[in-house]
């Protein structure tokens, strides 16, 4: 089969650059659809005004506004963009924005950095500094809960906001916000579209990604249906020499979503969406490099999966000068966390960690804005977030090592520990943004958020902690009777906080090409509760006692920007210049005897930089893009008591590279009158950063062992791909040069396998067709 497929592979490239067929222009299907390969018709030597990128419709603002004109740093990316750019998961969504960085050492677990704002590339126990948003659903939550490869077939558009978002998108945005806008059905037309990804990694790991849509009106112009489903089998590239598993890490992921669109009249319209996403990755990919290219170590699989389910109503109303939005969604996330944790102790004892969560979220949130084009515009609305996270820590160890220590009849099975928990949290807020236009060349924005934010945590009966590693560090001659401490039912501090965030900024333009701004705005995370709070260490008396947890932190971003189009068009500019200062900083760390993780506050940090995006047509089919970031972003402010705890040091370097970016060049050419072939090639760089502050928590004077810096590095992508009518050929490979550079590295000592490194070059073909 495989080297059916190679050479399936190589035949395609062929075809890409001989093949007579229809064009791209000529298929509104595909285009619609998104399964174009080429961005431009290379037989139309000016594309008109709609077809450029900057005149994407985008709603960052909660109103349509076009990309060009709104006051915001903001990368959007419609569906024939991601096709064609080979984007097909969070990845090359990083890879495409400038400012931005995806901590993604194993699948599901993602975690964003923008514009500098992290102390790690884990943020355990903290709220996401970067908001996930599925159309109107926040998915991200902690750094140590997964986040979902969340799949980006048929979407209408994503919107990459950096800066803060905290007036319209909450408390979650404290550097920025991303948005997966899922397409709503067509009512008027059928349409039905399938894509096919068949890639191999390395010399034996074969890839499988399925996905297809139908877009069916059932009721003309009134009611329509379109479903869309996914299927990956992606075998691993990872031999975990513990378990003793080749290629451990595969991946199997499937799902889909239903929309069912009712417009009764003109002015009303009601959408329903169900989703749902099984993601379930057999191992983690974290490697050790000690043991060699491509290995990993963990007595038992380390799983992070995650099932995600979503209930959406959401209904629309035009009024005459203004719309109104309310959109409610309720969703189910199960995830495992398994991880193995013996390196604490340098493997000397076996034990890990099962822990199982549920969460259930339920989201209210309805909004009126005015109709576009007046001299005010405004937006006003209300938000609700109720949620309940149980997760159950189940701590694990060797059946044989406890039935040494405490006789066969102890009673455990394999669990010394098991602590049940549930959190509950509410966030309720009101917010509302204005724009006063003096004329058509000069207008002022301000917006404002009030919420209330708590969280409390609770310790649930039915739990117990027996005295493993009291009586396993003695190792005993013989079998002794283990003790056992239930966990009585208690009720955790409840913490709440009352924020209001706001934004202010002027635009001015001084010409139909030119747009500049100036802004400030502000963001904020909720408090956090350490589970642990209060709890010394059962190793060592000695160490840290958990703190109860960390109060909001806060954040300002100064910003001025231009957004241009030059050379009748041929050249678009945005660029970005920021300062941004961070004060009482959320962190995480660990306890150094038993790796327990903590949240605590620290003093304050600032980052500056410069972010730029470059997008040219100097010529007929040939489209040029380039990005690119400038960052320092660094501590400026710490007590020793704050230092002492949590590892930093003045001056210490946040987690984010100085400079990053990234190239992409399609060249879209017509091999016949009715044939249009492309071929694209896209470079990123990104430096190297440090995985952590330096020192160890609780002794300062101490360089933290696990702390390092990941590599700089390139990663180069090339694609050759056809238009066959409705038929689209592309072939690829991803990491050309496979490069092996190490990408995370992380924070915590206990995991043996610590380093996320560049997915080994893999060549691919992918077939769309459009019905």
């Amino acid at each position: 089969m495989k080297s059916i497929f190679l050479a399936t592979a190589g035949l395609a490239a062929l075809v890409a650059t001989t093949a007579h067929a229809q064009t791209a222009a000529n298929a509104p299907d595909a285009q619609e659809n998104g399964q174009a390969t080429g961005p431009l018709d290379p037989s139309v030597s000016d594309q008109n005004d709609s077809d450029r990128h900057d005149d994407i419709v985008v709603t960052a603002t909660r109103r349509p506004e076009r990309l060009r004109d709104i006051p915001l740093s903001v990368t959007a990316f419609s569906q024939k963009e991601l096709t064609a750019k080979g984007i097909v998961g969070y990845e090359g969504l990083a890879r495409e924005t400038p400012g931005i960085v995806l901590n993604k050492p194993s699948a599901n677990f993602n975690n964003f950095t923008a514009r500098g704002i992290a102390t790690n590339g884990y943020g355990a126990g903290l709220q996401s500094t970067v908001a996930v948003y599925i159309d109107e659903l926040p998915i991200s939550t902690i750094g140590n809960t997964t986040v979902l490869d969340t799949n980006l077939y048929d979407v209408e558009r994503v919107e990459f906001l950096r800066g803060p978002q905290g007036t319209l998108f909450g408390s979650g945005s404290l550097s920025g916000a991303l948005r997966i806008l899922t397409k709503a059905p067509d009512l008027t037309k059928f349409g039905a579209s399938g894509l096919v990804d068949l890639g191999l990694t390395g010399s034996d790991s074969f890839r499988q990604r399925y996905n297809g849509m139908i877009n069916v009106p059932i009721i003309d112009d009134k009611v329509g249906l379109r479903v869309v489903g996914f299927y990956r089998d992606e075998e691993g590239y990872l031999d975990n020499v513990g378990t003793g598993v080749h290629n451990s890490n595969t991946l199997i992921d499937w799902g889909g979503r239903a929309t069912l669109l009712i417009k009764p009249t003109e002015r009303l319209s009601i959408k329903f969406l169900g989703s749902y996403e099984d993601s379930n990755p057999k191992d983690s990919s974290l490697t050790s490099p000690s043991l060699g290219r491509e290995k990993r170590i963990s007595d038992q699989p380390d799983l992070y999966t995650g099932k995600l389910a979503t209930g959406n109503m959401t209904l629309d109303y035009q009024f005459d000068g203004a719309h109104l939005t309310s959109s409610t969604t309720y969703s189910s996330f199960d995830q495992k966390f398994y991880v193995d944790l013996a390196n604490t102790f340098g493997g000397a004892l076996p034990f890990g960690l099962d822990a199982d969560g549920a969460m259930k979220t339920f989201v209210e949130e309805a909004r009126l804005s005015s109709d576009p084009g007046g001299k005010i515009d405004w937006v006003v609305g209300g938000f609700y977030l109720g949620r309940r996270l149980d997760v159950d820590f189940n701590y694990r160890t060797s059946p044989a090592l406890l039935s040494a220590i405490y006789g066969a009849n102890a009673g455990l099975g394999q669990y010394y520990q098991r602590l049940n928990s549930h959190t509950i949290s509410h966030e309720l807020a009101g917010f509302g943004e204005l724009t006063y236009r003096f004329d058509e060349k000069f207008w002022v924005t301000g917006g404002l958020r009030y919420g209330r934010v708590d969280s409390q945590a609770f310790t649930e009966a039915g739990g117990y902690l027996a005295n493993f590693f009291a009586v396993a560090f003695q190792n005993p001659a013989a079998p002794v009777a283990p003790r056992v401490d239930p966990y009585p039912y208690s009720a955790g501090l409840k913490v709440s906080a009352s924020r209001a965030t706001y934004k202010i900024s002027a635009s001015f333009k001084p010409s139909a090409s030119l747009t500049t701004y100036a802004t400030l705005s502000t963001g904020f995370r909720t408090p956090v509760v350490n589970a642990l709070a209060g709890r010394a260490s059962v190793i060592n008396a000695a160490d840290i006692i958990i703190p109860d947890g960390a109060s909001s932190d806060n954040l300002k971003n100064y910003e001025i920007g231009m957004k241009g189009r030059f050379l009748d068009g041929k050249l678009t500019a945005n660029l970005a210049v920021y300062l941004i200062d961070w004060k009482n900083i959320q962190v995480q760390a660990n306890r150094t005897s038993d790796a327990v993780q903590f949240a605590t506050n620290i003093g304050g940090a600032r980052s500056k930089g410069i972010e730029l995006e470059l997008l040219a047509y100097p010529v007929s089919g040939l489209t040029i893009g380039v990005n690119g970031s400038l960052n320092d972003a660094k501590v400026t402010k710490l007590s020793a008591s704050e230092a002492a705890i949590s590892g930093a040091t003045l001056g210490a370097r946040l987690s984010a590279p100085h400079f990053q970016g990234s190239t992409y060049i399609n060249y879209a050419f017509a091999v016949s009158p009715s044939a249009l072939a492309n071929i694209a090639l896209s470079a990123q760089h990104v430096g190297s950063f440090p995985s952590e502050f330096p020192r160890v928590p609780g002794n300062p004077a101490a360089t933290k062992p696990t702390f390092g810096y990941t590599d700089s590095y390139e990663n180069v992508n090339a694609t050759v791909g056809v238009q066959l009518d409705r038929l689209s050929l592309a072939a690829y490979v991803e990491n050309i040069f496979d490069d092996h550079s190490v990408t995370y590295r992380h924070p915590e000592a206990f995991l043996a396998s610590r380093v996320g490194t560049l997915r080994p070059r893999t060549i691919g073909l992918r077939v769309g067709y459009d019905f």
